[in-house]
């Protein structure tokens, strides 16, 4: 507990919080990719695809706008410190690894949510997202980006895991 109050008023926490935000603001948009390749997929209207085959594109389609937007801004200054494409290539590699475990939680949730539970769709995906959205954030920080530049981050995984002890 004392550790706990040391951390709070150290404000140790507020760069994490702010990446954090901006890692829930690109996965805000990705919330938009994934909900609107998924209507386009699975709506009757539309193409009527399977709502699992549906899911599983939707989000990859938004993992890549996801990474590209992390890349860019969430992420960016662990991203400099990693040049080249081959670098690039594999955190985007390493971003799918870490996601897949979160869309395959998805897509359980989803299917619990619709079939189990008689939920709408959109709304089961929403809930969805949002519940794997805490993993996703953690391990990417712990391993997509982690700072390998030789740099000092304050908001890199050294302090991810001193808030998470």
């Amino acid at each position: 507990m004392v550790k706990a109050i040391g951390i709070l008023r150290n404000l140790e926490w507020l760069p994490m919080f702010k990446r954090y935000a901006k890692f829930c603001l690109v996965g805000g948009s990705g919330v938009i990719v994934d909900m609107a390749v998924i209507w386009l997929l699975a709506s009757p209207s539309v193409l009527g695809w399977n709502l699992t085959v549906s899911k599983v594109v939707a989000a990859e389609a938004a993992l890549f706008n996801n990474f590209a937007w992390n890349e860019v801004w969430t992420f960016r200054e662990f991203a400099a410190a990693q040049v080249g494409w081959h670098k690039r290539l594999a955190r985007f590699l390493k971003f799918n690894l870490i996601c897949t475990a979160g869309v395959g939680l998805s897509v359980i949730l989803l299917n619990a949510q619709v079939y189990g539970l008689g939920w709408n769709a959109y709304l089961a995906n929403f809930i969805s997202i949002v519940l794997v959205s805490g993993w996703n954030f953690l391990l990417n920080l712990r391993f997509g980006w982690k700072n390998t530049g030789g740099q000092k981050a304050t908001t890199g995984p050294a302090t991810a895991e001193r808030l998470l002890r």
